[in-house]
């Protein structure tokens, strides 16, 4: 008797997509930051020339990053997610997983291939990279890199997998199975602290790239995937791997600039492995609110954008794109408020040493926080229109002005490593409004009066939060001794007294997002309890 299939119609709500994407995000970011304060914790004290300093850990991992996202990024979601909605709309099934297994089959060729090169030349590359370190880190830093030559090729299996479960509606795998790859990492600095040291949180990234894709194929089960060993040459396939480069390399020119960072930053005039520690660590900070905000509310949307083109409803994709782009930029805005004024408290509570130039770095980040989480629904504007050569496009310009300005704004008679900081955030902000005037060229009717009317309000808005803020912030400020729950009660405060203004200021402004947000509490709370007798 045939085994019945499991019914896999009945899609996830986009509200209840980006809510699970946003609790399992910030559970991640909250293990994330745990992550590196252990590893601050553990080896950031060390001396600038010990082999166990902080920086060669993050030192570590920038080629093997760089690899996997200038070869195979393109490939998980937005460049290859519409060609399997298109699939989908037909009711090509067939046609999904066999698109999805030629896909798999050529990344990971290459990516196998690349690997073995990472662990060959290990020793040149760890040498090229960084020009600061010493030759006991070069050796560590080099070691890493071996141990995790092939997580690219298992990252990049476990991406195209969780892309067909997103095309499907289903969020859930895709979701958790980062939290098992930082599990493993933080498990390995116990494990191995004492013995290997430093080199043993490569051991628990490779550990962890393993788990994270069994978590994934997991996810698979019911949708009858049945990978294939051959790459078939379809004419979407042929399309779509055209589309990949440009989205690829969009990818990659950020690994690039990761790199020149790395390279500046490592520098003895700057501060050698204990300046790329502490820059890492202040970009670590800031990331998490993008990933939170930005990357998981339009991951959440992005199929949906997908359907309304297959579907031949450009006005509705218009509608959705916009109401989800003011969405962002209302939650974005008062978080780079408490991240800018609660950036001492935060580098303090997150990271054990070097708090105070974490804090300096991420203070020029926090700019970058807005403008990288508004990137992340723009780009998703052409990526959903099969475009990717736009982006990649203003991405060459962007990224050769960062490169200048990072060598200009680092020198020691400048801003030292906080210049690296100033230039991702000046970048970020050219990046979206030369991709925002390029869609604006393409489609006038986009930004409307009522988009921009909204926009407004939004900005006003925050400046209360603002108030709020600085007012908080005076009457808590970060005293030499606030450590442990002391220090977390003051953030709290500031923080819960920034949101909550912007909170009831938004609703006074009759902001949708605000009123929303009342409506979902009215109903919460004046909800009936059935009572069973």
């Amino acid at each position: 008797m045939q085994r019945p299939r499991l019914r896999t119609g009945k899609r996830i709500s986009f509200g209840n997509a980006a809510l699970l994407l946003v609790a399992t995000s910030l559970v991640a970011q909250v293990m994330g930051f745990f992550r590196t304060k252990l590893v601050n914790a553990n080896f950031g004290n060390m001396p600038q020339s010990s082999p166990e300093n902080a920086g060669v850990y993050f030192a570590a991992f920038v080629l093997p990053d760089f690899f996997f996202f200038i070869i195979a990024a393109g490939a998980l979601g937005v460049a290859f997610m519409p060609y399997l909605s298109d699939r989908l709309a037909k009711g090509d099934r067939k046609g999904v997983w066999e698109l999805s297994s030629s896909l798999v089959n050529l990344l990971s060729i290459f990516l196998c291939v690349v690997g073995i090169v990472m662990f060959i030349s290990a020793d040149f590359l760890a040498s090229k990279l960084v020009h600061g370190f010493t030759k006991d880190q070069l050796d560590n830093v080099a070691t890493m890199i071996r141990i995790i030559a092939f997580n690219p090729m298992l990252f990049t299996i476990s991406g195209v997998l969780a892309a067909v479960q997103q095309v499907f509606g289903r969020f859930f795998f895709y979701a958790i199975a980062p939290l098992f790859y930082n599990l493993a990492i933080i498990a390995s600095l116990y494990i191995f602290k004492d013995n290997i040291g430093i080199v043993g949180l490569a051991v628990g990234a490779a550990v962890g790239a393993f788990l994270q894709l069994a978590i994934i194929v997991v996810g698979s089960y019911g949708f009858g995937f049945r990978w294939k060993p051959k790459i078939q040459r379809t004419a979407d396939f042929r399309q779509m791997i055209g589309q990949l480069p440009p989205r690829s390399l969009d990818q990659g020119l950020d690994q690039v600039q990761n790199i020149v960072e790395t390279k500046l930053a490592s520098s003895q005039v700057l501060g050698g492995a204990t300046a790329v520690g502490n820059y890492n660590s202040a970009f670590v900070l800031h990331t998490a609110p993008i990933l939170l905000i930005g990357t998981a509310i339009s991951t959440a949307i992005f199929p949906k954008l997908n359907v309304r083109l297959s579907q031949g409803r450009p006005d509705l994709f218009r509608q959705d794109f916009l109401r989800t782009l003011r969405l962002i930029l209302w939650i974005t805005l008062p978080v780079v408020v408490v991240s800018f004024f609660g950036r001492g408290y935060l580098a303090r509570m997150i990271f054990s040493s070097n708090s105070q130039a974490i804090t300096n770095i991420f203070g020029f980040l926090c700019v970058a926080i807005l403008f990288r989480s508004l990137y992340a629904i723009i780009s998703r504007w052409f990526y959903a229109q099969k475009d990717t050569r736009t982006p990649l496009v203003v991405s060459v310009f962007v990224i050769a002005l960062n490169v200048i300005l990072a060598v200009t704004l680092s020198r020691p008679q400048s801003y030292g490593v906080e210049g690296l900081a100033l230039a991702q955030s000046i970048v970020a902000a050219v990046e979206v409004f030369v991709l925002a005037s390029i869609m604006l060229i393409r489609d006038r009717k986009l930004f409307n009066t009522v988009f921009w009317s909204g926009v407004l309000r939004v900005v006003s808005v925050t400046g209360f939060t603002l108030m709020a803020g600085f007012i908080s912030v005076q009457f808590l400020p970060l005293g030499a001794n606030d450590l442990g729950v002391a220090l977390l009660f003051k953030f709290t405060i500031i923080a819960s007294a920034t949101l909550f203004t912007h909170l009831i200021v938004s609703g006074l402004f009759a902001l949708e997002e605000a009123l929303t947000v009342f409506n979902w509490l009215k109903r919460f709370i004046l909800r009936p309890v059935r009572i069973e007798w």
